[in-house]
């Protein structure tokens, strides 16, 4: 009997590893698996639903929920989980040495509608005094001129957000001082080559997540995984056999990060490092799921309602297939 043959598109994960290799196959399931850039897997999935199966921004997914019917349906699989206060970068003479001078600042990214920058932007109005309509926005290439938004947004005119001009980069902008800062997924070319003008806005970056965490228990979810509408409606099945396949990779990551005969990854203090994770944030600190991750998802969907990307405040549950949501017990 021949198996469902599907695309997922993803990137180059411990996580999912064991479903790149084929040695967790999801029921029912033949899975062709493309390792891309996740810019690239957004980008083509938001424009042209190319892949039945992709890895999807947070943010990008929940902007596509607007539409009736919606064309992705997601699992609560978190291919990347990840603290974002290194994300944010400033020029050194910008006046900024605490998060709070940010206030009245002119920042960069590279589209509004990031997850790392959502959740970044609300961390700032929450906990650093910087409302979202306190500061000036500039969108555009980060390191190539000419990004666009992959998903259109419809923003309230309470905030002030500007194009780059089109043969700058916000690089650039930010090295030579055009723009006061840079909320970012990826570190600058400037700050990567040692550029003494680019610093980070948090200089100790893990210290400053600790805090976050020990305060919040939040630790930020950036992806999900979504089946493209036309598949599910088709076949609805798939969407539990792909969540339990994901559940399986993600383990056998847990356990092969945890095996000290030899470092699976160039970090020295890979294993304390690791043990230390699981003593803060408990052993499954890369949970999958909704109900050990209620807390995190609503603090980002409200984030998202009130930065104007959302029309409505949708509640975690909305965003999922509930057939991911429970399953079968004996």
């Amino acid at each position: 009997m021949s198996r469902l043959r599907l695309t997922f598109a993803c990137g180059d994960y411990d996580r999912t590893r064991a479903l790149e290799e084929g040695t967790v196959r999801p029921d029912g399931i033949e899975l062709t698996y493309l390792r891309l850039p996740v810019e690239e897997t957004f980008f083509r999935m938001m424009r042209h639903q190319e892949f039945e199966v992709a890895e999807m921004s947070l943010s990008s997914y929940v902007l596509s929920l607007r539409n009736d019917p919606s064309p992705f349906v997601a699992l609560p699989a978190y291919t990347s989980r990840m603290f974002r206060h290194g994300a944010l970068y400033c020029h050194a003479d910008s006046g900024i040495s605490t998060p709070e001078d940010l206030r009245g600042k002119r920042i960069g990214t590279p589209e509004y509608q990031l997850t790392a920058c959502v959740w970044m932007r609300g961390i700032l109005a929450d906990r650093h005094d910087v409302p979202v309509d306190s500061v000036s926005y500039f969108t555009g290439g980060q390191e190539t001129p000419g990004r666009i938004e992959k998903a259109g947004v419809d923003l309230p005119d309470s905030l002030r957000i500007s194009r780059i001009p089109e043969d700058r980069t916000l690089a650039q902008m930010l090295a030579e001082g055009e723009i006061d800062a840079l909320c970012t997924p990826r570190v600058p070319s400037p700050f990567t080559a040692g550029d003494p003008r680019v610093r980070r806005v948090f200089p100790d970056v893990v210290a400053a997540e600790k805090e976050y965490y020990a305060a919040s228990g939040i630790f930020p979810v950036m992806h999900v995984v979504v089946i493209r509408r036309d598949v599910y409606d088709r076949h609805r099945w798939v969407a539990q056999s792909l969540y339990k396949a994901l559940l399986s990779a993600k383990d056998a990551a847990y356990d092969t990060l945890y095996d000290t005969s030899a470092l699976r990854f160039m970090l020295p203090w890979l294993t304390p490092q690791l043990e230390e994770a699981r003593e803060l944030m408990g052993r499954d600190y890369w949970s999958y799921g909704v109900e050990g991750n209620r807390e995190t998802l609503a603090t980002f969907l409200r984030y998202h309602h009130e930065q104007g990307l959302s029309a409505r405040r949708w509640e975690p549950e909305e965003l999922f297939a509930p057939e991911s949501l429970e399953a079968a017990v004996i």
